[in-house]
Parts: structure tokens; C-alpha cells; sequence
């Protein structure tokens, strides 16, 4: 039988982030080593840091939990004890004389003021401030919306005099007020030349023209002469003249 080499790998190991040989003996030789010890020993208390936190955090929450719960009950025995002398008919919870109960919200309610009282929070609430606030600031509003209601009262606007219009008759005179004047005065004809008279001549070229020498006269020739042969031969190219 024939006998083959076969490959043991390696083995990681995850408190010394190291390779180790995958065989019984080195294992055994990296575990009892001071570095593997060490590195357990750290691995352990860090576990027992974190379990010790996450427990704290248990307890605080379920403490929460339960002042919670303790602030709920108390508050849900008062509304009850509200609602109850609601019904019964007691007012010793609002804030003066002129206050009833609102069945709908929940709350007092004044029509004088048009004010809302939480008789829980101590709070006043209105439309017109669209938030709950202080008796101060609520009073304040109060004052201040009925003053300015009396003002708007007694400064009444007159009522606009009635305006008499003359009926359309056929041939008559024309309903409403005829504007005979033009609107503007300056213009008294539509399309009428301006006053002001603008007389525009073209400037004369007194430049004096360059001198022409024979030479350059018979190179612009000869360049005018290059330029018509050359259209000439592109002609038949561009299919503009036949080439027969």
C-alpha cells in the first residue's frame, strides 16, 4: 500500500489572534503558555464588566418601569375623582364663578373670556392662543381681546354713499361719468411724430484710400483670377452645375 503525506491545516485561535500548528501537541504547548493565560484572564473580566453593566441597566429600566407606572395610577385616581364630582355637579374645582364643565373636551370653560381650564394642570387654553399657558399670560389675553373687540365696536366705518346710475337709452346719454379729456395731455393724437426733430446724416469717409503700388494691383488680380478657378473646378463637385 502506498503511503501519502496529507496536510494538517492550522488552527486560529481567537484570544491571541495566532496560528497554531492543528495537532494535539502544539494546542496543548500554546494553551499553557503565559500569553494564552493572559489573554483568558482579560477575556474574562471584560465579560464580567459587561454582564455587570448590561444588569445595571436592567435595574435602572425596570426603576423607571415602576415610577412610571406609580405616576400613571396617581394620575388616573385624580381624573376619576374629577370626573366624578363633575357629574355630581361640584364646581370646587374651578377656577371662579362663570365656569362650566365642557362635557365634549373635558375641561372648564368660560364664555366670557372663551378660555379653557385644566383643573389636573392648573393651565388655561384658548383658540386665539392656540396654547396652554399661565393664569398671568391667559388673563392678560383675556383683557386684551376684549378691549380691542370694544374699540372695533364703537369705531364704525360709514356706509358708502349710494351711487345713482343714469339707465342706458338708445340715443341718450351714456351711463356713468364721461372722460372727455385725454389721458395724456402731452399726446393729444395717437401716432403723432415727436416734437423733438432727430436729423440723422451718414458720416462722410474723409479717410483719404490707401495707395495701390502695380505689384499689389497685379497680386490682388492674380489672386482674384486663383479664386474664380477654383470655384469653377469645385462647381461639378458640389452638383450645382451639370458636368457635361
Amino acid at each position: 500500500m502506498t503511503e501519502y503525506w496529507v496536510s494538517q491545516g492550522n488552527k486560529w485561535c481567537d484570544l491571541c489572534k495566532i496560528y497554531i500548528a492543528n495537532n494535539p501537541l502544539s494546542i496543548r504547548t500554546h494553551e499553557i503558555g503565559k500569553r494564552h493565560k493572559d489573554n483568558v484572564t482579560k477575556r474574562l473580566a471584560t465579560m464580567q464588566k459587561e454582564g455587570a453593566a448590561k444588569e445595571k441597566e436592567h435595574q435602572q429600566a425596570a426603576r423607571a418601569l415602576q415610577q412610571i407606572e406609580v405616576k400613571a395610577k396617581k394620575s388616573y385616581q385624580k381624573d376619576l375623582e374629577n370626573s366624578q364630582r363633575n357629574v355630581d355637579g361640584d364646581t370646587s374645582a374651578a377656577p371662579g364663578d362663570g365656569w362650566e364643565f365642557d362635557s365634549t373636551s373635558g375641561y372648564y370653560y368660560d364664555k366670557s373670556t372663551g378660555l379653557y381650564y385644566d383643573s389636573n394642570s392648573g393651565f388655561y387654553y384658548s383658540d386665539g392662543l392656540g396654547k396652554w399657558v399661565t393664569p398671568e399670560e391667559a388673563y392678560n389675553w383675556a383683557k386684551t381681546s376684549q378691549t380691542d373687540a370694544g374699540q372695533s365696536s364703537t369705531s364704525q366705518t360709514k356706509p358708502p354713499a349710494a351711487v345713482t346710475t343714469v339707465p342706458t337709452i338708445k340715443g341718450g346719454q351714456a351711463p356713468g361719468v364721461v372722460i372727455t379729456k385725454p389721458l395724456n395731455p402731452m399726446r393729444t393724437v395717437k401716432g403723432a411724430p415727436s416734437a423733438i426733430a432727430v436729423n440723422k446724416r451718414k458720416r462722410e469717409d474723409t479717410k483719404p484710400k490707401k495707395a495701390i503700388s502695380k505689384e499689389e494691383e497685379a497680386a490682388l488680380k492674380a489672386r482674384e483670377a486663383a479664386r474664380k478657378r477654383t470655384e469653377d473646378r469645385e462647381k461639378p463637385l458640389m452638383g450645382l452645375h451639370r458636368s457635361y
